[in-house]
Parts: C-alpha cells; structure tokens; sequence
C-alpha cells in the first residue's frame, strides 16, 4: 500500500488505512501484535463504524495483517521457511525460526486394521495395530498447520499412554532409539475448506500447502504416513539443489 499525499483528497477509511500500515512499516505495530479494533479506530478518529470496517478490510487485502475469528486483528508475521529436503520436526522448525511452538491433540486413537495410503504414485501400508493422532501445530500461539499422522504401534509400543503435545520425531528417537533414514513426500496447493478454516480461526479462504508423506525408519520400514496442511500465507516451503 502506497502513502497518499496530504494535499490529494481521499476516503477517511483510506487515511486510516494509511495511518495502519505506517504504523506497521514504522515498526509501531509488530508482527504478532493486535491491531487496532474497530472501536478504538472509531474512538480515535471519530468516525463510523462502517469507516472504520473498511480501513481495517483494506489492511488485511493489502496482506499487511490477518483477521482471528473471536480474537481480533493481527500484523501478519513474515513467513516460516521449511526446507522440502530435511527431515524437520514442526518444533524444531518453529525454534529455528524464533517462534514459540505449541501443540493442540485434537484426536488420538488405535486403529486395528492397519492404515493404507497412495504417495507420488506408490501405494503404501502399515500392518494394525497403527495409533493415529490428528494435531494443530501453533507458533506465538497462531494456528500454523493441521496434521494426521499413522504410526506404526509395532516400531513405538504404548505411544498411545505418551504425552504427544512436543515433537513426535524425539518421542522416536529418544523414546524408541528409531532413526529417521527418508521420507517420501507429495506437495501439492489447496484452499482451505470451510471446515479447515475453523481450526486457523480464519474467516476467509486462504491457500494452503498439503503435505502427504510417508517416513521410513529403515529400508522399507515405514514408521508413520502423514497428512498435513499448513497455512500458504504463513509459511513457505524451500528446495536446495546442487
């Protein structure tokens, strides 16, 4: 968004528009923080509250910040970068990153029958007992991707008595002594469905990244297959070739 000169005439809601993302570019609002609410732009400027929706709608279009359903509006953070070819837990990407990782177990259960998935053309299975446990992944307290895993209950015994709100890869490691030796996975772009959205706290439609893998422990030793989305706007995923 460009500042627009004094002299030249312009809506209110864009004044304020303006005010907002000078105010983000001046470091006075930082990434994270609550933006001003309809209320406090009617209190300051005196105007509607009609004026004050549009300024802050043509914040967020301008992508300077995000609206939370029921919390507020926020200045959007500056994209997480996840390496597509290392084998990286959410935590300790989200460390990496200077962000605060936490986790919300939205699910968690024993599936018998084992669990079966299609990867970059492959078919791929794991043999019952397989625990699956479906997480929202959070950094600075912000919903930053949504996933389902499967994991193998022959490799990880009793996972399903483990306090699974940290990293699941230390949880193999130091838990079990497994090593993670590769993972094949499939990116692909979605728009968040409605139902998707209500666990981002987001209004509207964004894009998202979907992350369909599978994690071997060992030559053909499958460990887990996963399902996960993670939010377009907030992270970006990069591939480093030589």
């Amino acid at each position: 968004m460009r500042r627009v000169p004094a002299t030249v005439a312009v809506p209110k809601y864009l004044q304020i528009a303006d005010d907002l993302v000078q105010a983000i570019l001046h470091g006075d609002l930082a990434p994270g923080q609550r933006a001003p609410s309809e209320n406090e732009i009617i209190r300051q400027y005196g105007v509607s509250n009609t004026t004050a929706r549009k300024a802050l709608r043509d914040v967020e279009q301008a992508g300077w910040v995000t609206r939370v359903k029921g919390k507020g509006t926020f200045v959007r953070r500056n994209q997480v970068e996840r390496a597509a070819d290392k084998i990286l837990s959410f935590t300790r990407n989200m460390i990496l990153a200077g962000r605060s990782p936490s986790t919300k177990v939205l699910d968690r259960r024993v599936l018998r029958d084992g669990f079966a998935a299609a990867i970059n053309g492959r078919n791929y299975a794991i043999r019952g007992p397989v625990f699956k446990i479906h997480r929202l992944r959070l950094a600075d307290g912000v919903p930053m991707m949504i996933e389902t895993r499967y994991i193998s209950m022959a490799f990880c015994p009793g996972l399903d008595g483990k306090d699974l709100t940290g990293s699941l890869y230390d949880i193999y490691e130091q838990d079990y002594g497994l090593r993670l030796t590769s993972i094949d996975q499939m990116l692909s772009v979605e728009m968040l469905g409605a139902g998707v959205r209500e666990f981002f706290d987001l209004q509207e439609p964004v894009p998202a990244l979907r992350v369909d893998g599978v994690t071997f422990c060992g030559k053909e030793m499958i460990l887990e297959i996963e399902a996960s989305v993670y939010r377009g706007d907030l992270y970006r995923f990069a591939v480093r070739a030589t």
